[in-house]
């Protein structure tokens, strides 16, 4: 991550180091926050917001979940994610909206407590690597069971909650992997730290439905390459060793992008390289993202 001159603060353009927050805050306490993930992509001649009002529909939808009430507009926060882009001279980067409540009752019911709201943009490059990207990376079976779906609010973004994929990640690093991925309570395969994952096997998709994961915005992008394509997906759930046996896997996320997964539990995938559905998959998504395609042109804000 590379900082930027400005961080769009409770609806001033803050100084990046003056962007600071009380230590008795709510959501630092109890994880009571909301965020979304989003990306701004450029080609030789343009930059874009991809998906950018799609995103703000997940953090208002995380909200209404969480019991915050926003106190701004969507309108106002997408034309301030516009502005923040410009006011930092960005063109490729990564765009953090973030709700949390902030100081005031220090229990656990945040009463009414103000809501302050954060859009950070910068420079970030692959989640997983520029080498994972190319070549796949190398994942483990996390021993953290992603959380029941009575218990984990899967529509949502919800601060506290990622802690759950806190721990599966610093697991899988210290293992010497570079991603875990996560089983459900029965024992499914239900998705990365923070990515959706998909298998391809004689030449059809899988992924796990999205009763039990969240509704991924890039997972919808592969959906409908795939339809594109003519390649059938079945959203059906799967169990681990189906991931062995599988002749590609790759996952799929805003900041991941689409990334190839070459090892299952040291187990390799396939020949252990990228497979032909990945390959294509991540050609057509870069191509759309960057405006080179004018396939799903509306999912572009230009900026």
């Amino acid at each position: 991550m590379e900082k930027s001159k400005y961080i769009w603060y409770n609806g001033k353009f803050v100084p990046w180091e003056k962007a600071t927050t009380h230590v008795l805050s709510h959501g630092l306490h109890y994880g009571s926050g909301i965020f979304e993930g989003i990306r701004a992509y450029s080609n030789k001649k343009d930059t874009y917001i991809f998906r950018l009002k799609e995103h703000y529909d997940r953090f208002y939808n995380s909200a209404k979940v969480a019991f915050i009430k926003l106190p701004y507009s969507q309108k106002i926060l997408e034309e301030a994610t516009i502005k923040l882009i410009k006011k930092n001279n960005l063109k490729d980067c990564y765009i953090r909206p973030l709700a949390f409540i902030g100081e005031g009752a220090i229990g656990i019911n945040p009463g009414s407590n103000k809501v302050n709201i954060i859009i950070a943009a910068f420079k970030w490059g692959t989640y997983l690597g520029d080498e994972g990207v190319k070549k796949g990376i190398r994942t483990k079976i996390s021993s953290f069971a992603r959380m029941g779906v009575n218990s984990f609010m899967t529509k949502s973004k919800i601060s506290g909650n990622y802690i759950n994929s806190v721990f599966a990640k610093r697991e899988a690093l210290l293992s010497g992997y570079d991603e875990a991925l996560m089983l459900d309570t029965d024992g499914y395969v239900s998705e990365g730290t923070g990515e959706n994952i998909f298998i391809v096997r004689d030449g059809l998709i899988k992924t796990t439905p999205i009763t039990t994961v969240l509704e991924g915005i890039t997972r919808n992008c592969v959906l409908n390459i795939a339809k594109r394509n003519n390649i059938q997906v079945v959203e059906q759930k799967f169990t681990r060793d189906e991931l062995y046996i599988a002749d590609e896997v790759f996952l799929s996320g805003t900041a991941a992008e689409i990334t190839p997964v070459r090892e299952v539990d040291d187990r390799k995938i396939g020949n252990g390289k990228p497979g032909k559905i990945t390959k294509m998959v991540q050609k057509e998504y870069l191509e759309m993202v960057k405006g080179i395609s004018n396939t799903n042109s509306g999912f572009l804000t230009k900026i």
